[in-house]
């Protein structure tokens, strides 16, 4: 397994000169392109890493998987799906063309605009305090914080966020306070994660919502069957389609640089890789849980070795 995480490794930073780094968010931008890793957990409680596993940076859309998890279990199913749909956009995941013109719903929970009216559903019961305690518990990450300079940084530069927050309540589609609700969703794209926060993450998925080692049941296992079903399908922003066919995983990207993958039954894999592909997906990630994908026969509908 380590010789295969490494091989990956390597084909990964083939790619990574064709990526950069996001820099909508001036914060985002200092991040060292070159830095990639790869971590995986299995269900036998085994840990194999390589390369920069333990590089703290901030989990961005993945955190997406987080707050809809909550809101399912919370505000259940036809709460959260009553004024937002389960469908792949085909556009940016900061696009508000279809939003305006197009659907009166988000399309989806992975995009911004299904995400903010997901973090309005949270944000009369649930404080940023109760979500910082979920995360921790999820990712298997006692020391996850909120990153106060990338949150500053986006709070400074969310002018499009903003835009398709207003667009929302506009609609009648976000109730709850626009300012607070956009709040609750920056910090939670600013939590401070690693590759190892986000593969314990995907253990706990690959678990249906239990903790590995203990068995407690940490997230409703409703809330993560529906949770990993819009990963595949909705999970990449706008390459989820190309990605479900080359790769077959459950995932979902975030600007940070992170990707987070479920293998059913079997393990969870983070990654982090700052430089971004055209999509606004880790370049090098993306060919790393390619190459994986092959190797171990990762695939959901890949034919029986």
């Amino acid at each position: 397994m380590q010789k295969i995480l490494e091989n990956a490794l390597e084909i990964g930073r083939k790619y990574i000169p064709e990526g950069e780094c996001a820099s909508y968010i001036p914060e985002l931008a200092k991040a060292d392109k070159n830095h990639l890793g790869v971590c995986i957990r299995t269900r036998g409680m085994e840990t194999f890493s390589a390369g920069d596993t333990k590089e703290r940076f901030t989990i961005q859309s993945i955190s997406k998987v987080i707050t809809l998890m909550v809101a399912l279990q919370h505000c259940g199913f036809d709460k959260v799906f009553e004024k937002m749909n389960m469908e792949p956009s085909g556009d940016a995941f900061n696009s508000l063309v279809k939003l305006d013109l197009t659907s009166d719903k988000p399309f989806n929970p992975m995009i911004n605009a299904g995400a903010i009216t997901t973090a309005g559903y949270l944000v009369p019961d649930v404080s940023f305090e109760d979500m910082l305690n979920y995360a921790r518990r999820l990712c298997l990450d006692k020391d996850i914080v909120m990153d106060e300079k990338v949150f500053r940084s986006e709070m400074d530069h969310c002018a499009r966020n903003r835009a398709i927050a207003y667009l929302l309540q506009s609609k009648g589609i976000l109730e709850s306070d626009v300012e607070k609700s956009l709040e609750l969703y920056t910090r939670m794209c600013s939590l401070s994660v690693t590759a190892e926060s986000l593969a314990g993450l995907g253990l706990v998925l690959s678990n249906g919502g239990r903790h590995p080692e203990t068995g407690e049941r940490l997230i409703d296992k409703y809330a993560v069957q529906v949770a990993k079903t819009i990963m595949l399908t909705c999970g990449m922003y706008d390459g989820s389609g190309e990605f479900a066919v080359r790769v077959g995983i459950p995932s979902k990207s975030g600007v940070g640089g992170g990707i987070l993958a479920v293998v059913e039954k079997r393990m969870g894999i983070g990654i982090y890789g700052p430089a971004l592909n055209e999509k606004g997906n880790s370049i090098g990630g993306s060919h790393v849980l390619e190459y994986l994908s092959k190797e171990l026969n990762l695939h959901m509908f890949a034919a029986e070795q």
